[in-house]
């Protein structure tokens, strides 16, 4: 036997008797909740290559000759185990290892050289007690300057001391991973760090690194994410950052940074995450750094020592989820351009010496869950929006200059949530929030006021709707008299026959095929009974799938209602003329067609009425929020959500008035979601899509997801502002429509931009309206762009989405933009 490999959750011990197997290559028992410990002699099987024995709780020490008894071992994998002792120095010996990776034990002691392992490509050997703290420690890094092909170097979370040698600097060009973060490292970084050109990921926080950083960081042109924070690194934050384009996540927090934040830190256009936090930073915030409008998920400017005011381009940052400028020096008012942070879910500004009132642009803010504003000179009365705010769960306005009565609904109704101490101004109608009570001799006359109104409007509106309801019963009877009965019934009890379906298309003759899928055709038929148009899906059974693809449509729709699906009227399943099984699925017939139609049109793109198919700015932007709210049902709104696994512009559908349904669920998956995690997926294996707009994940985890919907989502809205296809030619290997916009981003976006949206911009060019589309656009391509990242936790949750294009249609209504 030269493989054994289990993937079952087996339990026990290894048995002894596989140490008998001496022409066994292939070990692998990974996550089999395997204990006890290793049997020394599968140690002593020098036929081995590979030994994968991982995430089990196997104990033990590692034997003292491993690295002679296994000559050929090219994967060594024992991580999340309880193995104890020291890494044998034999090891070495090993040279044709590849992969060492002993991460997640309890091993200890010093670290033997690894000189003659010239072949090694990952080396995880974190979350251990190796080290002593001292300065021998950091000889060990020399001895890999030897592995040439060294991607992966993971000695985080162990007790490994001394500085970082210059050889750091003659690690291999491939190195894609250092971390050396939670260790007791010290002294300063070496300049040659900056040979590491291929670097994505620089790990080195919580450590005790000193002196300044080394401008020579700005050379790692791939770095995309680097981590510094919890150390004592001391100097100006050095501006040459502003080169690393890719970078996505930037940590210098909990250091001793001053100076002012460089404005170059701008043309860092890849950044999500921006921690800048508890230094002794001075100066003003720089409207480059904080309109950077790629920031999605952190701003942390607090506990500095900032001044100035916050600037207006804070409104660029739609997309952020949480910005912390508290405990620094600010003033002047609140930007209006802050409500237009609608991603936000965390505010922090306390501590400032921020006046005046809160703009009533925050009332669009209506996705915080935290909000504090304590410890400021803000005056005015509470904003009653405040109340709507449905995800609000903290709220701190304590120690302000706010007056007049505290609002008394939504959040103001939970006192352990609600802080205003420290407003003298301010009364309150409940004592447990301590203020002077309020008094009612003028609020109870107004309150009596606004009854009478509103009493009066009430039942002036309920006459007009009692006219307009005998006006409509008479017109109901009239057209009952000249109907037959049997045209009463609705759409949820038609049913159709073959022959009926037979009838409605003309022989589902080709005149009449409007569409040919995976699993069958779609045809126009007209019912004769009543004249309603359908559209009828038959499936072709000798497909492979077809059966499986109606069934699972079947199910996926049988207890959904949503205006922005498809619906279905009936289904067909019988036997045809000719003996042969037969079956079908009946929609609502959706008069203008599919999405792809109209971003795609055929050579002569005419509509029935001869004019040619545009879609507009608002049309795009509607039938997006359309099919978002359509996902945000499928997935966050049913019992059991479902995932449409197959969302693409020829599988939305668009009726007379062009609202978009989305529609095709042959491949949809319910989702049975555990009680520990609400989000989750359902593993299955086979998962299918199409090309371009399946998710990367679908390749390699066979998990079907809500983010893996998004995934698609995110490239079709490119796809509809762009006007380009992520099948295009251009489109090949690693780069793809999401590259192609992220990169685009801002200075190229009227490049990119569909021509016929060009020429609706130009149009609107001399009243103003243009800076107001191309700032909407940019909007749109930043959503898109998040929703198709390739890491699948990091994508913008659909219910987000959904809300930031509202607010974007909001902003084009206002500039007088129509469908």
């Amino acid at each position: 036997m030269s493989l054994l490999e289990c993937w079952n959750e087996l339990g026990g011990k290894i048995p002894q008797a596989l140490g008998k197997l001496t022409k066994l290559k292939v070990l692998e028992l990974e996550g089999t909740k395997l204990s006890g410990t290793t049997p020394p002699s599968i140690f002593n099987l020098s036929s081995l290559k590979e030994i994968e024995i991982g995430d089990n709780d196997i104990g033990g020490n590692l034997l003292a000759n491993i690295g002679f008894a296994l000559p050929n071992i090219e994967i060594f994998t024992i991580g999340h185990n309880r193995f104890t002792g020291m890494i044998p120095w034999s090891m070495s010996n090993a040279t044709t290892l590849r992969w060492l990776q002993v991460g997640e034990n309890k091993l200890s002691g010093k670290m033997p050289p690894l000189d003659r392992l010239n072949m090694l490509e990952i080396l995880t050997i974190g979350n251990n007690y190796l080290g002593s703290g001292g300065y021998s420690d950091s000889s060990f890094f020399c001895s890999l300057t030897n592995a040439t092909s060294l991607v992966v170097l993971d000695m985080q979370n162990n007790n490994f001391g001394g500085t970082l040698p210059e050889c750091i600097g003659n690690f291999s060009n491939t190195l894609f991973a250092l971390g050396l973060r939670r260790n007791l490292l010290f002294g300063t970084i070496p300049k040659i760090v900056g040979n590491l050109i291929n670097l994505q990921r620089l790990s080195l926080g919580h450590n005790r690194f000193l002196g300044m950083l080394p401008s020579a960081l700005g050379n790692l042109h791939n770095l995309v994410e680097m981590s510094l924070s919890y150390n004592k690194f001391s100097g100006a934050i050095p501006s040459s950052l502003g080169n690393l384009a890719n970078l996505a996540r930037l940590y210098l927090d909990h250091n001793n940074f001053h100076g002012h934040i460089p404005s170059r830190l701008s043309e860092c256009r890849s950044l999500v995450e921006l921690d800048l936090s508890r230094n002794n930073l001075n100066g003003t915030i720089p409207p480059e750094s904080i309109g950077l409008s790629s920031l999605s998920i952190l701003l942390n400017l607090s506990r500095n020592h900032l001044t100035g005011v916050l600037p207006e381009e804070v409104g660029k940052l739609n997309l952020l989820a949480q910005l912390d400028v508290s405990r620094n020096m600010l003033d002047g008012n609140i930007p209006t351009s802050l409500g237009s942070c609608v991603g936000l879910n965390v505010l922090k500004m306390q501590e400032n010496s921020f006046r005046g009132t809160m703009p009533s642009s925050m009332s669009m803010l209506r996705n915080l869950k935290e909000i504090d504003l304590s410890h400021n000179n803000l005056s005015g009365q509470i904003p009653e929006f405040f109340e709507a705010f449905h995800f609000l769960e903290n709220l701190n306005l304590s120690y302000n200059n706010f007056e007049g009565t505290l609002p008394t609904k939504g959040i103001f109704n939970n006192v352990s949530a609600t802080f205003v101490s420290g407003n003298d101004k301010l009364c309150a109608r409940l004592p447990e929030f301590h203020l002077p009570k309020c008094s009612f001799r003028n609020s109870g006359r107004k309150l009596f006021l606004k009854w009478k109104l509103t009493i009066s409007i009430f039942f002036g509106i309920l006459g007009i709707a009692l006219v307009l309801a005998f006006m409509y019963f008479g017109w109901l009877k009239k057209k009952k008299r000249r109907q037959p009965a049997s045209n009463s019934k609705d759409d949820s009890s038609l049913s159709l026959s073959y022959g009926t379906l037979l009838r409605a298309t003309d022989g589902f003759s080709s005149s009449n095929l409007i569409g040919v899928g995976s699993f069958g055709s779609v045809y126009k038929g007209i019912i004769d009974e009543d004249g309603t148009i359908i559209a009828v899906k038959v499936l072709n059974l000798m497909v492979h799938g077809a059966v499986k693809s109606f069934i699972t449509e079947c199910k996926a729709l049988r207890n959904v209602r949503h205006r922005n699906l498809l619906k279905v009227l009936t289904v067909c399943s019988g036997i045809d003329y000719s003996g042969n099984e037969f079956k079908a699925l009946v929609y609502e017939f959706m008069v203008n067609g599919s999405l792809e139609d109209w971003l795609h049109p055929s050579p002569s793109p005419a509509d029935v009425n001869g004019n040619a198919q545009k879609l507009s700015l608002i049309r795009r932007i509607n039938i997006s929020i359309n099919v978002a709210s359509a996902l945000d049902y499928l997935h966050n709104h049913l019992q059991s959500p479902v995932i449409h696994c197959d969302l693409k512009p020829s599988n939305v559908l668009l009726d007379a008035e062009m609202v978009g349904h989305v529609g095709d669920f042959g491949l949809a998956k319910v989702v049975i979601e555990s009680t520990n995690d609400t989000k989750g997926s359902m593993s299955f294996t086979g998962v299918r899509g199409t090309v371009g707009y399946v998710a990367p994940e679908y390749g390699v985890e066979s998990v079907a997801s809500r983010e893996g919907d998004v995934y698609s989502y995110g490239i079709l809205l490119l796809e509809m502002f762009t006007g380009m296809s992520p099948t295009n030619e251009m489109f090949r290997e690693n780069f793809n429509l999401h590259k192609f916009v992220k990169e685009a981003l801002p200075e190229q976006l009227l490049e990119i931009t569909d021509p016929l949206l060009l020429q609706e911009m130009e149009s609107h060019k001399g009243n103003g309206r243009g800076d107001v589309a191309r700032d909407c656009l940019e909007m749109v391509y930043r959503i898109g762009v998040a929703c198709s990242v390739q890491a699948r936790r990091e994508r913008m949750n659909i219910t987000k989405v959904e809300s930031h294009l509202r607010f974007i249609r909001d902003k084009l209504h206002a500039a007088g933009f129509q469908g």
